[in-house]
């Protein structure tokens, strides 16, 4: 019986301090800068030929790429075929895992592909790209657990055993040092993998099996513009008003999106509402009650979803109560929100879905049948297959809405196909898209008609594909 190290592989690197003196025999492993890797973890072979989830870290990366990285992973065993997900960098400059599925239902024994493509796209910088491809093995039927390790063991030379709460790790193998197996044993317990113990008796105490792959960096040739019309606000109008609903959908990616009063000149929020009497916009009366920095809306401080918060004079209510001035509330679907809290049914707002890159709001109001809004994180990427979400049957029916890569995107749910949006972009072949919606350049393109003096909205859209042209 042979023990392995006990020693994290962090530890294994000293770094000498920044005013030493420079030493021109120092070995070169001082000095190295870390190799970019993706470290995959959560391999459990008693859930093989089933489904799994593998949780994926970026290590090692340059300092200099974009803040927040795409992954697109291709295989058989992954639902669909494909998935994209999105590193981000924290704080400390560490990255936010990732998660992806994978299934070996009904699949033939044997080693499957996944293939990764790391992206780093950011205004500004050079696109980089990195690749790897590592294999995920799915046993006979009748395999036992001692022949599932010995065969992902061979062919994964670089395997951690990593036994959390645990103060003894302990490997025994045949092949003498044919296997190089780092375990990490800490707090308290027993780790203990006997792979030459009787069939069907590997003993792993709190383990999981986890490996690097190292990724190798693709030259990427200079190309055009990832989006032809980057932008943080625009809105899709009705190009003929007679014929049918004069609803705006009107976009922001922000990451602080600000509601507060329409201010023709000099406003001061983001989202610019009015209160609408009789089916049309008022805007003095009860609008002056509106702050010209009502609420703020945000992702929220403390794990996913959303939060707003009221900056006003006035006040808001959410669900008919008053949350107190600058005090974040966590949106949840289905939410009421009232502006303001003293006068009822200025503005009326329903948070109709929560998405994971966003919000949808509906009007219920007088105002409903003039606008919805999308509030979404700007550059941010759900991934596809998106993770489903609830919603009102309202959010459902409109068209999927993205912003990533410095632009708005429409991203069909079933093909998973996005098509940057732009002043000529065709609509009309877009899944759930109004035949007579089109994309303007601006989130309020009528208050581009009042400063202009244009005629109607029809012809504020023809300019701007003239100006696009």
């Amino acid at each position: 019986m042979r023990s392995a190290r006990a020693a994290s592989p962090a530890t294994a690197v000293s770094h000498a301090p920044a005013n030493a003196p420079s030493n021109a025999s120092a070995p070169a492993y001082q000095t190295a800068r870390p190799r970019p890797q993706l470290h995959i973890s959560g391999f459990d072979p008693r859930a093989a030929g089933g489904r799994q989830t593998l949780k994926m870290e970026l290590r090692g990366m340059p300092d200099d790429c974009a803040p927040q990285l795409a992954i697109q992973l291709q295989s058989e065993l992954i639902p669909n075929g494909a998935s994209r997900q999105q590193f981000v960098r924290a704080a400390d400059g560490s990255w936010r895992p990732a998660f992806v599925e994978f299934t070996s239902r009904n699949k033939e024994h044997g080693q499957y592909q996944i293939s990764a493509e790391v992206l780093s796209q950011h205004a500004g910088l050079a696109t980089r790209r990195w690749e790897c491809v590592f294999v995920i093995l799915v046993p006979r039927l009748d395999a036992t657990l001692t022949e599932i390790h010995r065969i992902f063991l061979s062919t994964h030379k670089n395997v951690r055993v990593v036994a959390e709460d645990a103060s003894i790790a302990r490997v025994s193998a045949q092949g003498g040092e044919s296997l190089d197996i780092d375990v990490t044993a800490r707090n308290a317990g027993i780790a203990h993998v006997n792979l030459d113990a009787p069939q069907g008796k590997v003993d792993m105490g709190f383990s999981t099996i986890a490996w690097d792959e190292d990724l190798i960096e693709i030259a990427v040739p200079r190309s055009a513009p990832v989006h032809p019309h980057p932008s943080t606000a625009a809105s899709f109008v009705n190009a003929a008003p007679e014929a049918g609903s004069q609803r705006q959908l009107r976009l922001f990616a922000l990451d602080e999106c600000v509601l507060g009063r329409f201010e023709l000149v000099d406003p001061e929020a983001d989202v610019l509402l009015q209160h609408f009497g009789e089916g049309s916009p008022e805007a003095n009366g009860l609008t002056r009650r509106l702050s010209g920095r009502h609420a703020v809306i945000r992702r929220a401080a403390q794990g996913s979803g959303f939060e707003i918060e009221d900056v006003s004079r006035y006040g808001i209510l959410l669900d008919g109560v008053w949350p107190g001035k600058n005090k974040p509330v966590r949106l949840r679907q289905g939410m009421r929100i009232e502006m303001s809290a003293s006068i009822k049914g200025i503005v009326v707002l329903h948070v109709s879905a929560i998405m994971p890159h966003g919000v949808i709001l509906h009007r219920l109001d007088q105002g409903a049948h003039a606008e919805c809004l999308f509030l979404l994180a700007p550059n941010c990427h759900p991934g596809y297959p998106m993770p489903s979400f609830p919603a009102t049957p309202q959010a459902a029916a409109l068209p999927l809405i993205l912003h990533h890569d410095g632009g708005f995107w429409h991203l069909d749910q079933l093909t998973g196909k996005e098509t940057a949006l732009a002043p000529a972009t065709s609509l009309e072949k877009l899944s759930r898209m109004p035949r007579l919606m089109r994309f303007a350049s601006e989130p309020y393109p009528e208050s581009w008609i009042i400063r202009t003096g244009a005629h109607d909205l029809h012809s504020t859209i023809a300019a701007q594909d003239m100006h696009t042209a």
